[in-house]
């Protein structure tokens, strides 16, 4: 099977997260793909193949003979996509790229003008969505990867390797991917998620992240009778919105520079919510950005009384570069695995997370490898069949002992 019928069998399944529930994992549906992919480890040859009651799906790839002390070395990717966008009944297309812009349906289109690094594209064979969900290639295109290599090795035992350890996660998308992850089982010295973008990208480097959950009361009158009464939450969730610095946002940042980010606002005066997440690479940055926070809830408290504002700031993840600054020989191992495949590599950091930077701090250094895909957790999102094909090849040079 070819890395992208593979990928298209894994994007049938619908493993939408969900950030509210309480579950483990967050959603059921998400255990439907790990049962199978655990059968389809199984066919493979893997060894040690289990599906926990967590949803995280494990397995071995025996040493080569000969190869038995090399260091294991772990592959990682998550199963779940983005509660942003919808995952359900996506309808991928193949597209072999030209130039120009792509119709993706129902009055949908991908413009060179919003994404001028399509024409980085021409000439390779792209998927992309109908316009109306978003693909999955965040993370399929890296469960794809890894079981494609995988399968290689075990047609080719002429590679020599040492013992490869392979998981699944559920739950990234919404930061608890790592939760009940067996670091003693899965038996590898250091690993890598298979969860970025642009093919080449290398990245050690991520967001320090908290998310706030902004609550605004109000008092709601009657609007003919309201002067002096009403306390609109609506207005005073606009007003707390006003006070955070308007150019330190996703749209006005890059790079090493943070954000605020509202993804989400629901109420009426009596109660609104706002949801935001907030991300520095620099750990003093951010505690300034949750202070500023702080500061206008404040003022806001202040102004409308005690209780108008609540605030729940929760730390998500941190900068996973302390972790694997002293094993940097691992960033040249994969480096070397994408120059021998002719792949350029280039060290940026990332403007999110992986599971990787948790799983960092739990003891398992994982940086963080390319996929292929583009414009993650919206209906633009595309991945490229040419780059998923490289980065199975980066991965069995990965793992050549």
């Amino acid at each position: 099977m070819t890395v992208e019928e593979r990928f298209l069998r894994y994007v049938a399944f619908e493993t939408t997260s969900d950030e509210e529930s309480e579950a483990t994992p967050s959603t059921a549906c998400q255990l439907l793909l790990a049962d199978h992919l655990a059968e389809e480890l199984r066919a493979l040859g893997l060894e040690n193949v289990r599906r926990d009651e967590y949803g995280r799906v494990y397995g071995h790839l025996p040493a080569s003979p000969g190869c038995e002390e090399e260091t294991c070395i772990g592959l990682i990717a998550h199963m779940d996509t983005s509660p942003a966008v919808s995952g359900a009944n996506i309808k991928p297309r193949f597209v072999q790229y030209a130039g120009g812009d792509i119709e993706l349906g129902n009055g949908v289109v991908t413009r060179v003008s919003d994404f001028p690094f399509l024409k980085d594209y021409e000439g390779q064979q792209l998927i992309v969505t109908d316009g109306t969900t978003l693909l999955g290639a965040d993370d399929k295109a890296g469960v794809a990867e890894i079981v494609s290599a995988a399968e290689h090795l075990l047609a080719h035992p002429e590679i020599k390797h040492g013992r490869l350890a392979i998981a699944f996660t559920p739950d990234e998308e919404v930061g608890r991917g790592p939760e009940h992850f067996d670091i003693p089982g899965f038996g590898a010295e250091y690993a890598y998620t298979v969860d970025g973008g642009t093919l080449g990208e290398l990245e050690y480097e991520n967001f320090n992240a908290a998310a706030v959950k902004v609550t605004v009361h109000g008092v709601n009158i009657h609007p003919g009778s309201a002067k002096n009464k009403m306390k609109n939450a609506v207005l005073i969730a606009g007003e707390f919105m006003s006070l955070l610095p308007p150019a330190e946002t996703p749209a006005h940042t890059e790079g090493y520079e943070g954000f605020y980010h509202a993804g989400d606002i629901a109420g009426n005066e009596t109660l609104t919510k706002i949801g935001y997440i907030l991300r520095d690479h620099d750990e003093t940055k951010l505690e300034e950005k949750k202070r500023t926070m702080q500061r206008a809830a404040d003022f806001l408290n202040e102004r409308y009384g005690a209780g108008t504002i609540e605030l729940m700031i929760r730390d998500q993840y941190r900068n996973m570069k302390e972790k694997i600054l002293p094993v940097m020989h691992v960033i040249r191992r994969a480096e070397e695995a994408m120059q021998k495949a002719g792949v350029e590599p280039k060290t940026v950091p990332i403007r999110g997370g992986t599971d990787g930077a948790q799983l960092s701090f739990m003891g398992l250094p994982c940086p963080n490898l390319s996929t292929g895909g583009e414009n993650f957790h919206g209906i633009h999102e595309f991945v490229s069949v040419d780059a998923m094909k490289k980065m199975v090849e980066v991965l069995v040079n990965l793992v050549t002992a």
